[in-house]
This record gives structure tokens, sequence and C-alpha cells, in this order.
């Protein structure tokens, strides 16, 4: 009998550590081809998509079309939400990948503004939208399947795995284009240079097809569908249920502010000649790339202290405070100075943020019960997202190039935002004492702190037990 039980102690155990290791792969994988084309539209498609004639048009147009990307999510989040709770995990994790893989690969292959007019930007904004599709589903997905396969007391820590591995991802965009654009002469570089990291999307495919195949649906979802508990219409009961706390997770995925202001309008401001500020390419690529290896160390600290104090604490702080320093960040580019830049975005982005970002995928789940949980969460996510994806064209129209105080503007808009997240998270309930079962439920108890110390005590030193034992 007690064989029997460490051997499905064993085996929860692993499937924890897979479902987190494919969690942390596949949103790395995703996110990378999310955000080279972020980089893209912000460092080269200006030139290569839009007219020439006007560089201020072209660079609102290009942002323009990163954000198109956010306007398909909130669609994708009703579909691929409806197809995660009622099709499984697993399954609406491996269909989010395959789109976001064949559209990113085709945009590496488009025809430019040069050779066919007006169709090149039409075709990006098609292939963007398929993207926005696909994203939709990723970070709900693997949030709920890794809180579901998760040790209780342990759900903060082993869902901050999502959002490293979307940061790692971000960290490979950058690391792709970090040598073509330095290595490479311009001309080259805007010929074909951009086209290499699309083109890997290839690998990118192959290689989450075969990590994310060999996980196990969650025993949650798993009882719920084997008990005939599966709802037809997850969504319908979402709204019905459970839409004040929807609306508490657009409120807080407002703080998606914070990486618009770092990698995307930052980069435009920075790089673009047309603002004046002259940065290169390959240096301001690095900025990005540091604050968000800070960050991949950051987040699973900040993951598990959550498990420790709760999930609002960290995400308040870590909204007032990135807030804050996005004044000083873009202050930093507006005075030509790279070193303030870098040392501002790792405060901002690589430690402050993660307050927020290293927290809300146990967070947001934890709201809503194993019906609708990747639903709810998805819709509520990307509508917030996409709000503040709008922003770079936003950013660009009221601090375009050639206005005076861009880092007091733009700053102040951002803190504003981040202050609307902070209230949110504020008044949302705390469940991180709650067991997985009663999440989601109208009058669900936490369990004691007391006996909650003990249980997470005990589940970690069985998990350090295991890891010493052959």
């Amino acid at each position: 009998m007690a064989t029997n039980a460490s051997a499905g102690d064993r085996k929860h155990r692993g499937q924890a550590r897979k479902a987190t290791a494919s969690g942390w792969i596949g949103s790395a994988l995703e996110y990378y081809d999310f955000f080279i084309y972020a980089q893209a539209a912000a460092l080269i498609f200006p030139q290569l998509f839009f007219p020439s004639g006007n560089p201020k048009i072209a660079i609102v147009a290009s942002l323009a079309t990163y954000g198109v990307g956010y306007v398909a999510r909130p669609i994708g989040a009703f579909v691929l939400g409806h197809w995660g709770d009622t099709h499984g995990r697993k399954n609406v994790l491996l269909l989010c990948m395959f789109l976001m893989g064949f559209s990113t690969m085709a945009v590496g292959l488009l025809p430019t503004y040069h050779h066919v007019g007006l169709l090149a930007p039409a075709l990006l904004v098609v292939l963007r939208l398929i993207q926005g599709f696909a994203v939709a589903g990723e970070i709900s997905g693997a949030s709920s399947m890794i809180l579901e396969h998760a040790p209780f007391g342990r759900r903060g820590y082993y869902a901050s795995f999502t959002l490293q591995g979307v940061q790692a991802g971000q960290i490979l965009a950058a690391a792709v284009f970090l040598p073509l654009a330095y290595y490479m002469d311009e001309s080259s570089f805007n010929s074909w240079g951009w086209r290499v990291p699309f083109l890997l999307s290839a690998l990118v495919l192959v290689a989450g097809y075969i990590i994310r195949r060999e996980v196990e649906e969650t025993p949650a979802f798993a009882n719920e569908d084997a008990s005939g508990g599966v709802p037809k219409s997850p969504i319908a009961e979402a709204f019905r249920y459970n839409w004040q706390d929807m609306l508490r997770v657009v409120g807080c995925s407002l703080m998606n502010v914070i990486p618009v202001v770092a990698t995307i309008f930052g980069a435009a401001y920075a790089v673009q000649a047309s603002y004046g500020i002259g940065f290169s390419k390959s240096v301001y690529l690095w900025i990005p790339v540091i604050g968000n290896i800070v960050a991949v160390l950051v987040i699973p600290y900040v993951g598990n202290l959550s498990d420790q104090i709760g999930r609002r604490l960290p995400i308040i702080v870590g909204a007032l405070g990135a807030g804050l320093l996005s004044f000083a960040y873009l202050y930093a580019i507006s005075i030509h100075n790279v070193a303030l830049a870098i040392v501002m975005s790792i405060l901002m982005w690589g430690i402050i943020y993660q307050g927020y970002n290293a927290t809300f995928p146990s967070f947001y789940p934890e709201l809503f019960p194993t019906r609708s949980r990747v639903s709810a969460m998805a819709i509520g996510q990307n509508i917030g997202t996409t709000i503040t994806a709008l922003l770079p064209a936003l950013f660009a129209y009221v601090a375009p190039p050639g206005s005076h105080n861009v880092p007091i503007t733009i700053g102040a808009i951002t803190f504003g935002i981040t202050i609307i997240a902070a209230v949110t998270a504020w008044s949302a309930r705390e469940n991180y004492r709650v067991k997985l079962s009663d999440l989601g439920q109208p009058g669900a108890m936490p369990l004691d702190k007391h006996s909650y110390d003990q249980l997470r005590a005990q589940t970690m030193a069985e998990s350090k037990k295991a890891v010493a034992s052959p």
C-alpha cells in the first residue's frame, strides 16, 4: 500500500517536472517567434514594408502592425480557450505551436514593398493576425497545465517557469538578431539577413512538438473528463460565474505596458534616425537581452516568494515600481547614455517588473475553476494585453520624431496604467492557500497559515529527497 502511494507520488512529481519543462520550453520557443517580429517591426520593417517617402508614417505603420497581432488575440482566446477547456491543455498547446510556427516562417518568405507595393504590408498584417491568434492560448494553457500538475504550496514557483520561458524566448529572439545586425553590412541585412530568424522557426516547430507530445494531460482535467464534468460551453460559464475576476485579469494585464515601453517603443525611440538618438541597432539590442537575462534569474525566486507571502503584494510592488522606473529608462535613452539605459532596463524590466511577471501565471488561473480555467484566463489576459499592444502606435503619435519631453509624456502614460493594474490586483482575493479542487468556487476557504506552511515544508522536503535519491 505504502509502496503504491510512493510510486504514485513519484509519478506525480515526475509529471509536474515534465509539465514545467514543457511549459518553459514551449513558451520559450513560441515567444521566440512572436518577439522576432517585435524586433523587426521596430528595427527594419519601416524601411522594407512601407513607403519610404515619410519615415514618421512608416514608423507608426510598422508599430501598428505589431499591435495588429494583439487585435487577433481576443478572438484566439475565445477559440483556443474553449478548446483547452473541452479538449485538454495538451491539445491546445500543440495547436498554438503549429499555428505560430507556420505563420512565422511565412513572414520570412514575404516580398517587400519595393517588389509588390501595398500587397507586402497587407500580407504582413494577415500573418501577424495568425500569430496573434495562436499566441492567445499559450500562456493560459501552459500556466493551467503547470498549475494543475504542481504540488500544493508550490504552485507559484512551478507556474513561474512559464514566464521564465517567455523571457528566454525574448533573449533568443534578440540573440539571433544581434550577430546578424553586427556582422552583416546594412544592405545585406536589409536584403536577406532579416529573414533568417523567421526561417529558423522551422527548427523551433520541430523541437517544440517533440517536447510537448511527451506530457500527459493534467489530472484535474482528466477527472473532469472522466466524470462527464467537461462543460459544453466553458466560455458561457466563465462569463456567468466569474466575470468579475475576468475583469480583474483584464486590469492586471495592462502591465504589459512595461515590455511595450522596454522592447518596442524604446527600440524605435533609440534606433530610428528620425528620433535623433542614434543608438546603433546592435548596441540597442543588448538592452532587452541583458534585462531578460536578469529576469530569467529573478523569476523563480519571485514565484517561490509568492508561495510564502501571497500573490497580490509582489504584483502591486512590481506594478508601481516598474511604472516609476519607466521615466528613468526613457530619460537614459534621451540623453544618449547607453550604460544608464542598460542599468535602468535591468532595474525596471529585469527585476521590479518580475514582481508581476513571475506571479501572474499562478495568480490568474487560481481565480477560476478547472471547468473554465483556460477560457477565463485567456480571454481576460488577451483583452488586457490587446489594449496595451496598441500603445506603440499611440506613443509614436503623441510623441513622434521631433517631439520634446518624450520621457515625461510616455512615462506618465505608463505610470498611470501601472497604477490601474496595482489597484486591480489589490481588489482580488488571495488564493495561494486554497486547494486546487476548491479554486474558483464561491466561499472557498484557504488553509490557515500554520497548516499551509507545514504542508508546504513537507512538500519541499519530499521534493529534495526525491532529487537526492538515485
